[in-house]
C-alpha cells in the first residue's frame, strides 16, 4: 500500500469511527513525527490527545447549552475583596467540585446583591468542566416545571429525569413565598435529590425565615434538616455589589 492509498485509507477510518479531529490532524502530526523522530507510541498518544481534547471541548459546550445559565460568571471574575469573611481555602474546596460526586449541597445565603447567583453560576460551570451536567433555575421557574409535572401527572418521572443531572441550581429562594401546593413541590424536589444528587441554592433569607417563604415551620425545619445535612453553608454579607457601583459612579460625578 502506497502513502496515497494509506492516507485515504485513515481518513476513511476516522470518518467511520467518528473521530474527525484525527481525520484532519494525523498528517500533519505525522509530518512532525518524522522530523521529530518520535516512537510510534509518542505518534499515537499526540494524535489521540488531539482528539480527546476536541472532543472534551465540545461536550462541554454542550452541557453548556443544555444548563441555561442567564449569564456567564466565572470564579476568576468574583470579587473576593468585597467578601472578607469568604475563605479563600472555602472557595477553592467548592471550586474543585469535590461536593459533586458526594451528592453534597452548597448553600449561599445573604442580602441581595452580594454575589450568590454569580457563584452558584460559577460552580456549575466549574462543575460542567469537571464532566458533570448542571441545569439552572430560578425558584420559581423550578415551581412551574413541577407543577406542569405534577399536574400531568409526570413528577415522580420528572424527579428521576433530573437526577441525570448531577447538580441543580435553585436561584432567589425566598424571593417570593409559596403557598402550600408549591413548598410541597419544593420540598419532592429536596427529597428526591437527598443523598442522590447536588443541589445549589441562593436565598437572601437565614434559615431561620424560611418558615415564611414557605408557610410552614415544620415543612420549612424537615427542608432544611436535608439540605444541611451533607452541605457546605456559606454566608455573604455587605452592601449590594450593584448598591456600591452606583454609589461609586455618583461620588465620582460629584467629584468632577
Amino acid at each position: 500500500m502506497n502513502a496515497e492509498q494509506t492516507t485515504s485509507r485513515i481518513a476513511y477510518q476516522a470518518r467511520a469511527l467518528k473521530t474527525p479531529t484525527i481525520g484532519r490532524v494525523f498528517a500533519e502530526l505525522g509530518d512532525r513525527a518524522r522530523a521529530e523522530g518520535w516512537s510510534h507510541e509518542e505518534y499515537l498518544a499526540a494524535v489521540l490527545d488531539r482528539q480527546l481534547a476536541d472532543r472534551e471541548a465540545a461536550g462541554i459546550v454542550t452541557r453548556m447549552g443544555q444548563a441555561h445559565f442567564p449569564a456567564l460568571k466565572t470564579l476568576e471574575d468574583f470579587n473576593t475583596t468585597h467578601q472578607p469573611g469568604l475563605r479563600r481555602d472555602q472557595l477553592a474546596h467548592l471550586a474543585s467540585c469535590a461536593f459533586v460526586p458526594k451528592a453534597e449541597n452548597v448553600i449561599l445565603l445573604g442580602p441581595p446583591g452580594t454575589g450568590k447567583t454569580h457563584l452558584a453560576i460559577a460552580l456549575g460551570i466549574k462543575t460542567i468542566h469537571a464532566g458533570n451536567l448542571a441545569l439552572f433555575n430560578t425558584a420559581t421557574g423550578w415551581l412551574d416545571r413541577l407543577a406542569t409535572a405534577h399536574a400531568a401527572g409526570l413528577l415522580d418521572a420528572e424527579l428521576r429525569r433530573l437526577r441525570r443531572y448531577k447538580v441543580l441550581i435553585i436561584d432567589e429562594v425566598g424571593y417570593i413565598p409559596f403557598d402550600h401546593d408549591a413548598a410541597n413541590l419544593f420540598f419532592q424536589l429536596v427529597a428526591a435529590r437527598y443523598e442522590q444528587g447536588s443541589l445549589i441554592i441562593t436565598s437572601n433569607l437565614p434559615f431561620g425565615r424560611w418558615g415564611e417563604v414557605f408557610g410552614d415551620e415544620v415543612v420549612a425545619a424537615a427542608m432544611i434538616d436535608r439540605l444541611v445535612h451533607h452541605a457546605e453553608v456559606v454566608t455573604l454579607t455587605g452592601d449590594s455589589y450593584r448598591t456600591r457601583a452606583r454609589r461609586e459612579l455618583l461620588t465620582t460625578k460629584t467629584d468632577k
